[in-house]
């Protein structure tokens, strides 16, 4: 049986007690032989700052770069406000991102039957969704330059932030998303900006000749990205894969993360592209959630989002996409047995610690092979 490789940069605020979580999984997993994991630690974000004054440091990159893939809990808090702007926590999974070459970002957003009620969303309009995002991970605002603040003089200053997307780009985070959508509901939609910007033009203009060269097949339609996240909270069942950019991507993903009862729920998987002479592409997998310092420390983190990034882990880096079902089979069942972290109590419910429900879902999964 081969044995993969996997760096675990639990992070800051809570990334510590979810990512203890999945270090329980893969124990469990090792020790009954279903799989073999090889890990590593590391610090990433304020917990590298810490150490290192650095976001991340060169040697911990090295281990990312030779790992089959990267487990990522989350960054950043009030502590490391006053910290320079190049090594804030945030730096750290931006280098990630960059020097791992990792440009598709895919989330999915899944309501569990159990957790029907607890989105704000009424009952019928969430229950049975499951929808992906493809965000494009490594282009637009957030990396175009130039990207400055000047001063003016008198008072003034201007920011300045450059979006800027080249067709390759597109091209290929429009060919990730239609071979997700071949594999699910062949429905894909498009979301920009055309209308204001010109970088929505040739968005928009690039992913429909992707189409009409290469997806046929595939259904796809356009729509402007703020529409659609209107249309995401009005009926977001009628969605299947959303392709959209770094930007809007950012923001979509969190308001469906929200559709599924809290951000808790949402894991995320970074792609890279497939290597030719192994057939493997590199990858990261981390929770939506962001480090919540308000509630790190107390065991009440919600630590089903970074199973579940694990869960993605197995399915698109390890080739075990029956093993992915079963965990995500485990968790559907737990919730509907009624235990709820404290994000996502309700009536009736059991509340119960990071570590509780973390212990639950092995449990079950446990059963599942029995």
């Amino acid at each position: 049986m081969a044995t993969h490789k996997l760096l675990l940069l639990p992070g800051d605020g809570i990334g510590p007690e979810v990512m203890a979580e999945v270090k329980r999984l893969i124990g469990w997993l090792d020790a009954q032989g279903i799989a073999h994991f090889a890990t590593e630690d590391g610090l990433v974000g304020g917990a590298a700052y810490d150490a290192d004054k650095v976001s991340i440091t060169d040697a911990t990159m090295a281990k990312a770069l030779a790992a089959d893939a990267v487990l990522f809990g989350a960054v950043g808090g009030p502590k490391w406000d006053p910290v320079p702007y190049d090594v804030r926590p945030e730096a750290g999974l931006l280098r990630l991102r960059k020097d791992l070459a990792l440009y598709a970002n895919l989330r999915p957003a899944i309501c569990y039957p159990a957790l029907a009620e607890s989105s704000s969303l009424k009952p019928e309009v969430v229950e049975g969704l499951d929808i992906m995002i493809v965000r494009e991970l490594t282009g637009g605002v957030y990396f175009g330059e130039p990207k400055t603040i000047t001063d003016l003089g008198n008072g003034q200053k201007r920011a300045v932030d450059t979006q800027v997307y080249d067709t390759y780009e597109i091209e290929r985070i429009a060919r990730v998303a239609f071979d997700l959508a071949r594999k699910r509901r062949n429905k894909l939609t498009s979301m920009e900006k055309r209308n204001v910007m010109k970088s929505g033009v040739l968005w928009n203009e690039v992913v429909t000749q992707v189409h009409q060269r290469e997806y046929k097949d595939v259904t796809l339609e356009h729509q402007l990205a703020d529409s659609g996240g209107m249309q995401l909270v009005r009926w977001p069942k009628q969605f299947d894969v959303i392709v959209t950019d770094n930007l809007f991507g950012d923001m979509l993903s969190d308001i469906a993360a929200m559709l599924t009862g809290s951000l808790g729920m949402l894991p995320s998987a970074s792609l890279g592209d497939i290597d030719p002479k192994t057939n493997k592409r590199r990858a990261l997998y981390e929770p939506v959630h962001g480090s919540a310092p308000d509630i790190a420390g107390r065991g009440a983190a919600n630590p089903i989002a970074m199973l579940a990034s694990f869960g993605m882990a197995l399915r698109y880096s390890f080739d075990m996409g029956d093993l992915a079902d079963k965990l995500d089979a485990a968790i559907a069942a737990v919730l509907a047995k009624g235990l709820r972290t404290a994000d996502l109590k309700s009536e009736g419910s059991t509340v119960v610690s990071t570590s509780q429900m973390g212990e639950a879902i092995v449990k079950e999964l446990q059963a599942l092979h029995a």
